[in-house]
């Protein structure tokens, strides 16, 4: 995987930065890695203690054990836009992003190399060829995958920068008091449950920023709401309307347990996104609109 260093990870030792990247990799896992030469920084190797400097462009080749070989499968793709460098997904909720353990099928890996076969980037190994970014398997909606390494290079870098336009829509509990705001608070893994992440402010916390608009006031105490991320740390928009007090409607994870309506997970929809082309300069934006799930619950509020 290429990681490319923010600002606020500067001075950070590499073991630490990517064990906070990937819950999946120990800081020891990370280090017996950079000395078998599976990670390098800059095209150079380093040592495991090595301290991250901004703009640091991190390669990290880490073997992943793969239970089974993953296989292309005829699955649909909604496709908003392909050419020679990147293809434009609207992924339906339920589908997984790309394989790890409990879902080596069925995923939107699986259906790209059917549909792409060999044309993806390789930079993300393969587990996650051409994925750039991901939306949770419950949320819908749009993500661009690389087909080139080019592609794939300086769309990480757009997400790293915070230059990718990324906007949501949800289904939040309770109503707003203001029409529009932002929440500003750093966000780190949960200091209990290591599968969470949570507002938290110590060295392993990350700079986050979510704007948010009310788009509708609905019944029983629930608002649609627009979102706009302003950087893209791991269930961010999830942790922040939950920590102001509106969590998502369906999320049990960081909401209520118990929903009154019989969702599969977090109303949330990815609804547009917008990048500067890698081979051409030139600025994209694509939407996609509330899919049917979506829509249905609006009308049953």
């Amino acid at each position: 995987m290429i990681y490319v260093v923010e600002n606020e990870d500067a001075g950070k030792r590499i073991d630490v930065y990517l064990s906070e990247e990937n819950e999946d990799i120990s800081r020891s896992a990370v280090q017996k890695n950079i000395e078998n030469g599976c990670i390098s920084v800059n095209g150079k190797k380093i040592n495991k203690n090595y301290k991250l400097s901004a703009g640091d462009e991190i390669s990290a080749d880490i073997p992943e054990p793969v239970e089974t070989e993953i296989l292309p499968e005829n699955i649909p793709l909604d496709i908003l836009y392909e050419d020679d460098d990147l293809i434009v997904i609207n992924k339906p909720q339920d589908m997984v992003v790309h394989p790890a353990a409990g879902h080596y099928t069925g995923t939107l890996v699986n259906a790209l190399m059917y549909h792409c076969g060999d044309n993806l980037s390789g930079i993300n190994g393969v587990l996650r060829p051409g994925i750039v970014h991901r939306i949770d398997k419950d949320t819908s909606g749009i993500l661009v995958v690389a087909k080139s390494d080019r592609a794939h290079l300086s769309l990480s870098k757009q997400l790293a920068d915070h230059s990718m336009t990324r906007e949501y829509w949800a289904i939040v509990y309770n109503g707003f008091n203001e029409e529009s705001g932002t929440v500003d608070q750093p966000i780190g893994r949960h200091p209990k449950e290591r599968k969470k992440m949570a507002v938290v402010k110590d060295k392993t916390s990350r700079h986050a920023v979510t704007h948010y608009w009310v788009v509708k006031k609905l019944k029983g105490n629930y608002t649609l709401v627009r979102l706009r991320l302003e950087t893209g740390r791991t269930h961010q928009i999830r942790v922040h309307l939950a920590y102001i007090g509106h969590p998502l409607l369906g999320d049990e994870v960081y909401g209520p347990k118990k929903c009154p309506f019989n969702l599969k997970g977090q109303v949330l929809h990815a609804k547009i996104l917008g990048f500067v082309h890698p081979a051409t300069g030139e600025y994209m934006q694509f939407e996609s609109p509330l899919p049917r799930y979506f829509e249905d619950l609006i009308n049953k509020i």
